[in-house]
């Protein structure tokens, strides 16, 4: 759910999803929406209003982590093409440790290039920056005096602690879809994460990224595959289990808790027929 200033509490919305079963809460992210709005938004014409009035994912999680015990909190999708690697990276790390270990690292390259450019960067460029930032920062997760020299990022050895409980690092989980995507989760991510109205045929998907890692000597069984975009029914639940999907998650809109909680229970009563 985008966290908002007009919807349902992320610290209530969290307890609810916890005393629901759940196993985790992901939240988006837009540090803000250009009014020129050139750039075509994925989903349609209208771009909903939720996506300039989220809060901070780091911030919003804090909340739902303090206010939980072994709900996992993560980010679905960080934009960290508009991040600095360093700070992000102890962004994460104190956030994993503060909650126990519970924090999944969904990242993406974004789809507005106007939000991009504000933050200086060339949205040509955008998928080898994120792939230097995730690099950099595991780095920086598992090193004591890490240093990285890429393209676009680069540092001199450096001291940055916490480091993360997860070991080696909090899985990072990317968004995106084709074979180009396919290929940069085998190169250096943990796990995928689509989103079903456009992954297509996903058994499809799924085949082809465990074909990819095997021509590239990496064992299918170490990439998670998480679903963004759920239908709340257990046939569709069950599809995804029969396709070993790890996770699906469900979308809720930005709506204030009278709204929200129906929902999250029908959301819930799916997963139980399956579970």
């Amino acid at each position: 759910m985008f966290a908002t200033d007009y919807a349902i509490a992320i610290d209530a919305l969290a307890r609810a999803a916890e005393e629901r079963g759940f196993e985790s809460l992901l939240v988006p992210e837009h540090t803000h929406i250009p009014t020129s709005r050139r750039s075509p938004w994925p989903g349609g014409p209208d771009l909903p209003k939720e996506y300039w009035h989220t809060f901070d994912p780091f911030v919003s999680l804090a909340f739902a982590a303090a206010a939980t015990k072994t709900l996992k909190i993560g980010t679905g999708i960080c934009l960290l093409i508009e991040r600095d690697p360093i700070i992000t990276a102890k962004e994460v790390a104190s956030l994993d440790r503060l909650s126990g270990g519970r924090f999944l690292f969904g990242v993406g390259a974004g789809w507005n290039k106007e939000e991009m450019e504000n933050h200086g960067t060339d949205p040509r460029t955008r998928w080898r920056r994120l792939r230097e930032n995730v690099l950099a920062m595991k780095k920086i997760w598992t090193e004591d005096e890490p240093e990285f020299h890429g393209e676009l990022v680069s540092f001199d050895p450096i001291w940055s602690w916490p480091k993360p409980v997860q070991a080696p690092h909090p899985p990072v989980l990317l968004g995106g879809h084709g074979r180009k995507a396919l290929e940069r989760v085998v190169d250096w991510a943990d796990g995928w994460l689509p989103i079903s109205v456009r992954a297509g045929d996903l058994a499809a998907g799924i085949r082809e990224l465990g074909r990819i890692a095997v021509e590239k000597g990496r064992d299918p069984k170490t990439i998670s595959v998480s679903v963004y975009g759920v239908p709340p029914r257990a046939d569709q639940l069950k599809e995804l289990r029969d396709l070993q999907v790890d996770r699906g998650l469900f979308a809720l809109p930005s709506e204030p808790a009278d709204r929200i909680l129906p929902m999250l229970d029908r959301c819930a009563a799916a997963m139980r027929a399956v579970a």
